[in-house]
């Protein structure tokens, strides 16, 4: 651990100069008397680091320096760069992992390549926080103690114990046989048995984890692609799921048929919209989502979620018929003015 902790300071201070003991404890994650042992450590091993006293000082390598990392062309470079950037390191708890891996990715690269390659990356953005309409993708937060439990979990091959809060009950604890970790849209998930039976948990509704010392029961060989595709095959065909008949119009259609769990048919309607049977996880998801709609979407059936849509609708021209009345009279001009 500490080993890997002297390569990121050096490429530190390889790559952006000299630093104070404070920054380079905050990128380290580690104390400001730690970072001063690792410098007596370089040091002493030859490491060419140099103290500057004063307001702007800090710690330095003398020019010409460098570590030798070697193995990367141009291209896997750049396309380790370019993964670097995506946020499900993140999910997992790995994100200091991640950037301590960037800085020695960069510095594998001849010095006629490296700044071609971060330049490059530069001009790539994958999945930014915000969609065009600066919608903020919300990336969800998982405690670094209780995601490093349960990725030791997983790649030991350990059963788990994890203080878990299903939607709408109380957390409460119990012990999974961890297979394998997934991350979907910044959300992360552990996919696990328990008492042989398959179930899958959101990694932000654990409270609390717990590497238990017993062998998880679980195969030796696992296919998770296929893993998720099942579960996700078994969540969408269960609970009280409600199907829906509507009109959308096609400029919409991709953002309806990624809210609903499974579009069941579609065809083109006489009018120029779109006539599909789309499957809803229940009730409430089903107007929630033919609401953002508005009047791009016209549910056909059933006859409840019509007359809920109508309901939302008439109180809020209720409500907006009110104020506007209420304005108009308070700007108009006083009778007898002139």
């Amino acid at each position: 651990m500490r080993a890997d902790r002297l390569v990121s300071l050096v490429l530190l201070l390889r790559h952006r100069g000299r630093l104070s003991a404070t920054t380079l404890a905050r990128e380290l994650e580690v104390s400001t008397r730690t970072v001063l042992r690792d410098i007596e450590a370089l040091s002493a091993a030859g490491v060419p680091v140099y103290a500057e006293r004063g307001r702007h000082g800090g710690f330095g390598l003398l020019p010409g320096f460098r570590t030798e990392l070697t193995g990367l062309n141009h291209d896997e470079a750049l396309a380790l760069l370019i993964a670097g950037s995506r946020r499900g390191a993140q999910a997992f708890g790995l994100g200091s992992a991640l950037a301590a891996a960037m800085l020695k990715v960069v510095d594998a690269l001849p010095e006629g390549q490296r700044d071609t390659a971060a330049g490059a990356a530069r001009r790539l953005l994958i999945d930014p926080e915000t969609d065009l309409l600066s919608r903020r993708v919300a990336a969800e937060e998982v405690p670094d103690t209780v995601v490093s439990e349960v990725r030791r979990a997983v790649f030991a091959g350990h059963k788990l114990r994890i203080h878990y809060a299903a939607e709408g009950r109380a957390a409460r604890w119990r012990t999974v046989d961890p297979i394998g970790l997934v991350t979907v849209r910044d959300r992360g998930y552990l996919l696990a048995t328990r008492s042989g039976e398959d179930r899958t948990y959101r990694l932000s509704r654990v409270r609390a984890a717990e590497e238990l010392p017993e062998p998880a029961q679980r195969p030796d060989r696992v296919d998770l692609d296929r893993a998720w595709q099942e579960r996700g095959t078994r969540f969408r065909s269960g609970g009280d799921q409600v199907a829906v008949s509507v009109l959308v119009s096609p400029v919409r259609r991709d953002e309806l048929a990624g809210t609903a769990l499974a579009v069941l048919t579609e065809e083109a309607d006489e009018d120029g919209r779109l006539r599909m049977e789309v499957t809803f996880q229940d009730a409430r998801h089903a107007e929630w989502a033919l609401w953002q709609l508005a009047t791009d979407a016209e549910a056909l059936a059933p006859p409840w979620l019509r007359a809920s849509l109508r309901g939302r609708a008439e109180a809020i021209t209720a409500r907006y018929a009110g104020r506007a009345d209420e304005t108009k009279v308070k700007s108009s001009p006083p009778s007898g003015t002139g």
